[in-house]
């Protein structure tokens, strides 16, 4: 044991210590901040506000109502036009205009209004007419309230008068549909990609000491399962270090902007739909089983992708041939997800969720809808068993083959080759 200790000191104090881990780590949040900022200023700038002249032929619309509407809502500005505006139709985009839309004196309040047209010396974006459209509906909803005499508390009754309709399980008082499908998917996500990302880095990784002949040294003096089981311990550790570093970077600046007064509806909409969440949940349970299942899924995922690290040599597109069928488990296990959190009740939900591959995606979008309600507890507890003797499978596996195929060179390896690796008798 004492032999493993030293491997994940060695793997986890080389990988932090690197000016890739510090750069990546820092950079992140960086690029995060950037990204929040800035689609949030291009998403401001980026839409054009248009100006559009309304000409009533109608009668329907009148100035009022036009002011009232622009009060409202900035997506554009209307100006409304009395007596029949053929001049302003004429020299539009002189007077200022950006376009023009014509209320026919054929338009009646109690018909839609099918054949309004938006008439521009130019093709906008899709907002920029959505916006003026949107306006326009408002004004058409308001003059067939007046028409019908529904004043503004009327139609406040109506508009909320609603049913609104949410499951809840007898057996689990917490559990709620609309909650558990979010935490579901974000949970599943969050694994999904640090499956993928922190997985290739120990592919990588072990390559690059086949590479350096350091594993040679390694094989002789400590045993496969071992060497093994102190790498993918060692790398996970470095893997959790940049995560939660990265989360409270995050946290960090959300805070640091809210206090200096900044403009971040994006986050704060983010957090107050995550503390809706945490409000309706059982929060120990699932940051236990997150913390369970990620580690478990890492631990599995790292191992074979471990293995393949070992045997390959230099080339990537040999890399990225065999670890295709890995990362297609792990994608495989994402259209599980979606399947489950339809019906985290049913048979694909129940075996996905049991069998090692797919279990830290799929029980995780399962375990929000309640626990026992509905996953039991001998479910939950089956699918932690069989993930940990998979992860114990998993790593003997990659350690036989790892154990033989360090020390291959200048031979291209297939599954099939590796599989008599793994079970070849020393």
């Amino acid at each position: 044991m004492n032999k493993t200790w030293l491997i994940i000191q060695r793997e986890y104090l080389t990988r932090v210590r690197k000016k890739t881990f510090i750069i990546a780590t820092i950079l992140f949040p960086l690029l995060y901040m950037a990204l929040i900022f800035g689609s949030g200023y291009l998403a401001s700038k980026g839409t054009k506000k248009l100006r559009v002249a309304i000409i009533d032929s109608s009668g329907l619309f009148d100035k009022a109502l036009v002011s009232a509407a622009n009060s409202t809502d900035s997506s554009s500005y209307l100006e409304y036009v009395t007596g029949n505006g053929a001049s302003v139709q004429a020299n539009y985009v002189s007077l200022g205009y950006d376009g023009f839309v014509v209320i026919a004196d054929t338009a009646k309040w109690d018909k839609g209004l099918n054949d309004v047209k938006l008439i521009t010396d130019k093709t906008y974006g899709l907002s920029a007419v959505q916006g003026v459209e949107n306006k326009l509906n408002g004004i058409w909803d308001k003059v067939k309230s007046n028409k019908l005499g529904i004043d503004d508390t009327k139609k406040a009754i109506m508009d909320n008068s609603r049913i609104n309709l949410t499951g809840e399980n007898e057996k689990d008082k917490t559990a709620n549909a609309a909650v558990a499908s979010g935490i579901g998917y974000l949970c599943g996500f969050l694994i999904y990609f640090i499956l993928l990302i922190y997985g290739s880095q120990v592919m990588m990784g072990v390559m690059e000491e086949k590479t350096n002949r350091i594993a040679e040294v390694m094989v002789s003096s400590i045993r496969p399962f071992q060497l093994m089981l102190g790498k993918i311990v060692g790398i996970s550790m470095v893997a959790l270090t940049q995560f939660f570093l990265w989360i409270l970077f995050i946290f960090i600046i959300y805070n640091v902007t809210k206090s200096t007064g900044g403009s971040n509806d994006m986050i704060s909409g983010m957090l107050g739909g995550v503390q809706k969440v945490f409000g309706s949940i059982n929060i120990p349970l699932i940051i236990f089983c997150f913390a369970f299942y990620l580690l478990g899924g890492f631990f599995f995922y790292s191992s074979l992708y471990a293995a393949i690290g070992s045997a390959v040599n230099e080339d990537m597109r040999e890399a990225q041939s065999l670890s295709l069928p890995v990362t297609m488990l792990v994608i495989f296990s994402i259209a599980m997800m979606t399947t489950a959190i339809s019906d985290p009740t049913g048979k694909v939900a129940f075996w996905a969720s049991i069998i090692p591959f797919s279990s830290p995606i799929v029980m995780m979008a399962r375990i929000p809808f309640g626990v026992p309600g509905t996953v039991p507890y001998w479910q939950l507890a089956l699918s932690m068993g069989l993930l940990v003797l998979g992860f114990l499978f998993t790593t003997w596996f990659a350690g036989k083959i790892y154990r033989t195929g360090i020390l291959m060179y200048g031979k291209k390896p297939s599954w099939k080759e590796m599989t008599k690796w793994a079970f070849r008798k020393n």
